[in-house]
């Protein structure tokens, strides 16, 4: 069912289009034929734009006809994360509250990628408002992992990374809040990255919690990240967050690490993010990818982050806070969907609201909004909030003593491979336990990336490493992350995606 148009990587289908073996008309209805075959089963796409994605296409064909190349990556088609405003397509953040919203202008990532030529396929699924680490709490259904279908694909970004992952997309967009494109990177076998806290623009992301959400890449290798990162990053004067300096040269980075060299580099294993609470594969596939590391020349050292003990308490009361203030503006009076209350003939504002809330909000945004208020309330606002924040500073300091002795940081991406559909839906505390090795870095704004780092022996399911470097050092990860894959393919005898296991589910 996949074509080498579906199964090449971005970097090898720019190639092709540069050298005239292929069109991107060809390349998008590959890739649109792929969902058509198989999305019925992995329910990675909300809303799939074919006549707009090909008319992008054409127009793509037209440019290298004239010599006139928009990009590196123009005419290779890329998927987005319904978190993202763009224009004349539905932007649903995965709710009920805002189904049938068309947003009459385009993130500013959007925009970069239509001026990079980048035909866009459509939007794909996540857990309402990026509420959640499985993609189970979209209001539209849940997405399923192409490695297993009857398993999760990590969330809230699990749309992108499965798509990815299914070869339905050579490259495509996500955020990370709290691990949501790293997480779903390791558990579906992709790479995820999340940049430097304003190194890529915020402008038009639909806002969970803007202290800490942040847009980057999801591929099927470093390489990719590095070209898509490249694309969508810099100085946005749109967003107040906005990093006013460039991108450092990641592409460089990580073709500089496809030689496995990583002589006179010091990595530093975080004793906090490990060991006990972690499945037994996978803290046996991150020890060998550290011993790989070694024999490139690495210098591995531990280090110790005590802080990030707290990590996960902490931005379970800032996350929370943020997000009932952002999604205070979803009140059935502007925009979104508006539910009148029943039996009530003149209905207030009021009333008009919590009908419409309760409709259209799920359970687990219900739960976080309250659990927010409530940090926020009078009385509560410094035993909670402020508290917290002081921990998020204590995080940052942690950052800063560790990386004055290495260059970068590794862990497991997640303390798991793929749970299986259903299994912590009743359990809120076992789900947000999944995020326990990602939010460090969202709560120091550092860059970090998930790199597959083998199958843990136990299930033959995906494990990611996961890379952390100092803010504005993103090039860091690239090097080392390119360095890892490249060890890591010669250990496998080649990539570790394949597409047999998704073709033989969707043809049972």
């Amino acid at each position: 069912m996949t074509t080498p148009l579906t199964t090449s990587t971005a970097a090898e289908l720019a190639r092709a289009l540069a050298a005239g073996e292929t069109t991107s008309v060809e390349l998008t209805q590959a890739h649109l034929d792929r969902i058509e075959a198989t999305d019925g089963a992995v329910h990675a796409f909300l809303h799939v734009d074919a006549e707009g994605a090909l008319d992008q296409a054409r127009a793509s064909d037209e440019r290298r006809a004239r010599g006139e190349a928009a990009s590196d990556l123009d005419g290779v088609p890329v998927a987005v994360k319904d978190v993202l405003a763009t224009e004349g397509l539905p932007t649903t953040c995965g709710s009920r509250i805002l189904e049938g919203w068309v947003p009459p202008y385009d993130a500013t990532v959007v925009r970069r990628l239509k001026e990079a030529g980048l035909p866009i396929l459509g939007k794909t699924n996540m857990d309402e408002f990026a509420m959640g680490s499985s993609t189970e709490h979209s209001a539209y259904g849940p997405t399923r992992n192409p490695w297993d279908l009857e398993r999760i694909p990590g969330g809230s970004g699990g749309g992108s990374a499965a798509a990815v992952a299914a070869y339905q997309a050579p490259l495509a967009l996500g955020t990370d809040t709290g691990g949501s494109i790293r997480q779903p990177g390791a558990v579906t076998g992709t790479v995820g990255v999340k940049p430097t806290y304003g190194g890529v623009s915020r402008y038009g992301l639909v806002a969970m919690a803007n202290s800490l959400d942040q847009v980057g890449p999801v591929t099927r290798t470093v390489l990719d990240a590095a070209l898509l990162h490249q694309v969508v990053g810099g100085h946005d004067p749109l967003d107040s967050t906005s990093l006013d300096q460039p991108v450092p040269d990641v592409v460089a980075a990580a073709r500089q690490g496809a030689s496995g060299d990583l002589a006179g580099v010091r990595v530093g294993v975080v004793t906090e993010l490990g060991g006990e609470g972690y499945q037994p594969g996978v803290q046996q596939r991150f020890d060998e990818a550290v011993e790989l590391l070694v024999g490139a020349g690495a210098e591995v050292v531990r280090v110790g982050c005590p802080s990030f003990t707290h990590a996960l308490a902490a931005y379970y009361l800032l996350m929370p806070s943020e997000a009932s203030s952002n999604l205070a503006r979803f009140d059935a009076m502007r925009y979104g969907l508006r539910v009148l209350p029943d039996g009530v003939e003149a209905p207030s504002a009021e009333e008009v609201m919590r009908a419409t809330r309760d409709a259209g909000f799920g359970d687990e945004v219900k739960r976080r909004i309250i659990l927010g208020t409530y940090a926020l309330s009078s009385g509560y606002y410094d035993a909670y909030y402020g508290q917290a924040q002081k921990v998020r500073t204590l995080i940052q300091r942690d950052f800063d003593r560790a990386f004055a002795q290495a260059d970068v940081l590794v862990s497991p991406t997640s303390p798991t491979t793929a749970f299986r559909l259903g299994e912590k839906l009743d359990d809120p505390l076992a789900m947000y336990l999944n995020d326990v090795a990602t939010i460090p870095a969202n709560l120091a704004g550092v860059p970090g990336i998930s790199v597959p780092a083998g199958l843990a022996p136990e299930d033959d399911l995906p494990v990611g490493l996961q890379l952390l470097a100092p803010i504005a050092a993103d090039d860091r990860l690239y090097r080392v992350g390119a360095a890892l894959e490249a060890l890591l393919e010669q250990q496998w005898g080649g990539p570790l995606l394949t597409a047999d296991k998704l073709d033989e589910a969707v043809a049972r």
